[in-house]
């Protein structure tokens, strides 16, 4: 792996708003996702496999869970003299404030921007989860010589997501002539993934230009207004990934991850997937338990019978329960004779005895951290 020439910005806040029963003790960045990890591991992990080593994660609010994840850094290489992983809370410096949009963000880090050595950033969000190639991704706006790169999917926009996303419009070369916010347009559009690349220095004259003038948002403020004047190329992303835009986005992105072709595009062997390690015991079954087409992670104890269910860390499902098509997260203790389908659990969520939990398929029922049903 060879140092490349950029530098990492990451928002773990921005689509918050889109999931407030995920997010009431935590952010969009550290939402548990695919039985070990949390959304931020994909960004994070394709930066360090692309070379990037110096990462900046810009806190909003709740951010407890995302720094208790992410730690120094280490298990994603990131401990070191120069660079490595920083985590910039609010109200860092004295003239910081709680951010609404990316402008108001970089403007708090202005002097820490300035100071580095990198010649480009790469922007990115948290509510999407893809084995984006960032190397090729970097090496691909260098040689367009656009201005800034913006990362789009072909896909059309989910009724839930009509607000906070943005389609672009591409002429023939793929440069970007429109940007639509809050599209509501049906059919496949250019959807954009929340991820930009663009030459530091140049951001840095944007965001200090923008905040004179009281503007918040980059793509709607900055570079929706300039696109005569800036190069701004699209660049498609095709291959897998994961949006996060409501509870049933989460479950249904959770439940893709039983068919084996989709796990192995979204963890692909030659970019691996770093997350927080925990050194627990592996699984452990008991003799008469079933379990059929299910993901289960590391420190589980599974005595009953499970199916099409992803389980993270630390489970219980006690003997006699019978649980499918369920999102069980970190701790979740199932007692006997429990039934329980289309159900999401947070963290540390405990089924008492004889219980019946029924969602459905298109309304899956979430239970919030720490209840005891």
């Amino acid at each position: 792996m060879v140092n490349i020439n950029a530098l990492g910005v990451i928002f773990p806040n921005t689509y918050d708003d889109l999931v407030p029963q995920l997010v009431q003790h935590r952010t969009m960045a550290s939402v548990p996702f695919g039985g070990r990890y949390r959304m931020i591991d994909f960004t994070l992990s394709g930066m360090v496999n692309a070379g990037i080593e110096n990462v900046t994660v810009i806190a909003k609010k709740d951010y407890h869970s995302l720094m208790d994840h992410l730690g120094s850094g280490r298990e994603w290489d990131l401990v070191r003299k120069r660079g490595g992983l920083n985590i910039v809370p609010p109200f860092a410096q004295a003239s910081a404030k709680v951010y609404h949009g990316r402008v108001e963000a970089l403007h708090s880090i202005l002097g820490f921007l300035s100071q580095q050595r990198e010649k480009y950033v790469v922007l990115s969000d948290c509510n999407v989860a893809s084995s984006i190639n960032f190397a090729e991704l970097i090496d691909a706006h260098i040689k367009s010589g656009a201005n800034v790169t913006m990362v789009y999917e072909r896909a059309e926009i989910a009724k839930q997501f009509a607000t906070d996303n943005y389609t672009f419009t591409l002429d023939e070369t793929g440069r970007v002539t429109e940007i639509r916010w809050n599209d509501y347009r049906v059919g496949e559009q250019n959807l954009s993934m929340g991820l930009i690349v663009m030459d530091r220095e140049e951001l840095i004259a944007m965001v200090k230009d923008a905040s004179v003038q009281n503007r918040m948002y980059l793509e709607r403020d900055i570079l929706g207004p300039s696109l005569k004047t800036l190069r701004v190329q699209g660049y498609e992303y095709t291959g897998y990934r994961a949006r996060i835009y409501d509870v049933k986005s989460y479950f249904d992105e959770n439940m893709r991850l039983l068919c084996p072709e989709n796990m192995a595009a979204l963890f692909p062997s030659e970019r691996p997937v770093y997350t927080k390690v925990r050194d627990e015991a592996p699984v452990r079954y008991a003799m008469d338990s079933k379990v059929h087409r299910c993901v289960v992670a590391d420190g589980c104890i599974i005595e009953g019978e499970i199916e099409n269910c992803i389980i993270f860390r630390g489970v219980k499902i006690s003997k006699g329960a019978v649980v499918k098509n369920c999102v069980l997260m970190q701790g979740t203790v199932v007692e006997p004779g429990v039934s329980m389908e289309y159900i999401v659990t947070d963290k540390n969520v405990i089924v008492t005895m004889g219980k019946a939990l029924r969602g459905n398929e298109s309304f899956p029922v979430y239970i919030e951290k720490g209840t005891t049903v």
